[in-house]
């Protein structure tokens, strides 16, 4: 065991928990498995008040993604929530435009894809919920319809944003008006469709009509058929093992691949035997990033329209032909190992295990903070601008087309021990989410962390937040002792050196549950307004 004392204790249940990134939402979640309610009804609960009470992370305009444990069955399942792009989303409509890629905000990437949350909770709920959709959806509408306090890290967040969010109207009259409470009716109200009718009350009637007329009045996408078309869907879970834990991840078109193949590269180096936050450990979880990233890059999109070569990428045999990259002496350089894309994005997630051992893996999101920074008419809904990760051009893979999702950073993930479900991780951090898994894995699994000291622990993520950035970039929180730093600098990382806590390093969540007694321990990162709360 390590001697790392977390700013908290870990929380304790015997029967139920839920953590997310905002108190209050986990609150209402734990609410929900008082009442009887399932781990899928409390993620439903959760996610939807993330959607109100932090807008800049999420919303019922993004995507979800699930993976949940049934523990009647004892199966794995994973949902599909991405958002397609709709029919007139073609690489020729931006050419006629004018342009070479996607936009980053607007009502362009805001209704090129449409959005894939609700239909992930109607069909989670339909399969597994036990409590009506109204009550799991009645936390939400409250606060949004009376409002509720802006905290200091929304005030932030909305003021960084605030140029972007004064180009839409909709957006500026919720967003950036005066005072200290933020009210949404319109989202309140298609919440209550959402809790009357299910899909039909968020892709079709009155909300439906909306976001297609505010489509049409602004040179969207959005179409009713595009509405119509957008169902989730049953996939498989990927899998893998690491050092005796079978880990499953969200397979294409997320990159949760990425953290099976990043511990297929570290296991044979003994992690566990080397210094806790010392600098071989992370120099060699930095270049198992490279490597991973750089075949995420290459292969990963939505596998109903491009081969992507799964059981291959998170085999140990391909992770032993590519550990011949790694140096441990030197920094690897990304002309070696190329990669693109950013680390810029905005996410929360949704932990939650019930009383009978069922659990919810829940990753939610709109992209960017505030999304595309536009609110779609009367509907309250904050669009997404995941469609910003489609390429434009025609060779990828990750290639727009219309009915495809594109690349998602989105993941989520379960562990067993024994066959036995042991942990339900996730977080926040776009391209730094494989990397925040791999670290809070390590942590439990290599040094015998508990979940709220792994979240504790100081992080690193390797890549660039900024085009001007070079794309080796090691950020790493101060707290990390001053030898590891400096050491991975003469090794030629280079370094930029973050506070002792930095939001940036991403918000994880976690529960484990103690195989002995079978207790639920909770975590929530301190980088975020997180609870774990117990039912």
């Amino acid at each position: 065991m390590i001697d790392f004392v977390a700013g908290r204790p870990a929380t304790r249940s015997s029967s139920g928990m839920v953590t997310s990134p905002h108190a209050l939402a986990s609150e209402a979640g734990a609410a929900i498995l008082r009442d009887g309610g399932t781990a899928i009804d409390a993620a439903v609960a959760t996610s939807a008040m993330l959607s109100v009470l932090y807008p800049h992370m999420t919303g019922i305009g993004g995507d979800a993604f699930w993976l949940i444990y049934d523990a009647k069955t004892r199966a794995v399942r994973y949902i599909d929530g991405g958002g397609r792009a709709t029919s007139r989303g073609t690489i020729d409509a931006f050419a006629r435009r004018g342009l070479s890629e996607v936009p980053y905000r607007g009502v362009l990437p805001g209704t090129l894809t449409v959005p894939g949350s609700v239909a992930s909770w109607t069909m989670a709920h339909a399969a597994y919920g036990r409590l009506t959709l109204r009550r799991c959806l009645e936390n939400a509408i409250g606060h949004a319809r009376d409002g509720f306090p802006v905290s200091a890290r929304l005030a932030y967040w909305r003021d960084n944003v605030a140029p972007e969010l004064a180009k839409s109207p909709e957006a500026a009259t919720i967003f950036l008006k005066e005072g200290a409470t933020l009210t949404n009716p319109d989202l309140a109200r298609t919440l209550e469709a959402i809790a009357s009718d299910g899909w039909y009350g968020f892709y079709e009637g009155d909300v439906g009509r909306e976001l297609v007329r505010y489509s049409y009045a602004n040179d969207g996408f959005f179409t009713a058929d595009d509405l119509k078309a957008q169902l989730a869907r049953w996939e498989q879970p990927i899998k893998g093992t690491y050092r005796g834990v079978t880990i499953y991840e969200t397979p294409a078109p997320t990159q949760g691949f990425a953290v099976l193949k990043m511990l297929n590269l570290l296991e044979p180096f003994e992690l566990h035997r080397k210094p806790f936050l010392g600098a071989d450990a992370v120099h060699l979880m930095v270049q198992a990033k490279q490597i991973a990233y750089h075949d995420r890059d290459r292969h990963l999109a939505d596998p109903r329209f491009a081969d992507v070569p799964m059981t291959r990428l998170i085999s140990k045999a391909y992770a032993d032909e590519r550990r011949d990259l790694m140096d441990t002496e030197r920094a690897l350089r990304w002309d070696r190992i190329p990669s693109y894309g950013s680390l810029a994005g905005d996410t929360v997630y949704v932990a939650a295990v019930d009383k009978e051992g069922n659990a919810a893996s829940l990753i939610h999101s709109v992209y960017g903070l505030f999304g595309a920074a536009v609110v779609a008419g009367r509907t309250g809904v904050v669009l997404q601008n995941r469609s910003a990760y489609f390429s434009l051009d025609p060779r990828s893979p990750n290639r727009l087309e219309p009915g495809k999702t594109p690349l998602h950073t989105l993941i989520a993930s379960l562990a067993f021990r024994d066959d036995r479900l042991w942990a339900v991780v996730g977080c926040m951090g776009a391209d730094g989410q494989p990397q925040i898994h791999m670290q809070v894995y390590s942590a439990l699994i290599d040094h015998g962390l508990d979940i709220q000291q792994a979240l504790d622990m100081p992080r690193f993520l390797s890549g660039r937040f900024g085009l001007l950035e070079e794309r080796d970039t090691l950020h790493i929180e101060a707290r990390f002792p001053r030898e590891t730093i400096d050491e991975l600098g003469r090794r030629g990382h280079i370094l930029d050196r973050w506070g002792d806590w930095s939001e940036r390093a991403g918000h994880a969540n976690g529960i484990t549950i103690d195989p002995a007694t079978g207790e639920r321990i909770g975590g929530a990162d301190p980088r975020s307004d997180g609870a774990a709360v117990a039912s």
